[in-house]
């Protein structure tokens, strides 16, 4: 059953953990490593929607809560997962660890889902990294799937 699957992506991102928190729920920050627009800053209770305008493609996020500095619970997708974003300090900066779960797929279609959440949320912390601690926006997301 997959119910107990879950898919971990993480990384040490050198900067505090404030700034990293503001990254993820501030839509003018998050633009710059992940989707291209949202609907709005992420708040306990509310939905918002980000797209991703050069796939043309767009998804309603479910934000279940929100624990300044430490944690984001999300639902989103479709078929809709839980998504957690999870932020701890460190001496060196913040460790961003990225959680989804909660798949209703399964056999080859969970391998997949897995394969393209382990892909899609390394390449949002990369993407983060590079942006929060040198400011280059490395377009990842962009150019993941370039049009032909």
């Amino acid at each position: 059953m997959s119910s107990n699957i879950y898919v971990e992506a993480q990384m040490l991102i050198r900067k505090p953990i404030e700034d990293i928190f503001q990254a993820f729920i501030n839509p003018e920050i998050t633009t710059n490593f992940w989707f291209t627009k949202s609907s709005g800053i992420l708040e306990e209770g509310k939905i918002v929607t980000w797209e991703w305008e050069m796939y043309g493609v767009k998804t309603n996020v479910k934000v279940l809560q929100v624990i300044p500095n430490q944690l984001i619970k999300t639902e989103w997708g479709e078929p809709s997962t839980n998504v957690d974003y999870e932020f701890k300090e460190l001496e060196k900066g913040t460790l961003v660890i990225i959680k989804s779960y909660g798949f209703s797929q399964t056999r080859e279609d969970l391998l997949k889902i897995i394969n393209d959440n382990t892909g899609g949320f390394t390449t949002v912390l990369d993407g983060c990294k590079a942006y929060l601690e040198h400011g280059i926006n490395l377009r990842l997301i962009e150019d993941k799937f370039p049009s032909k």
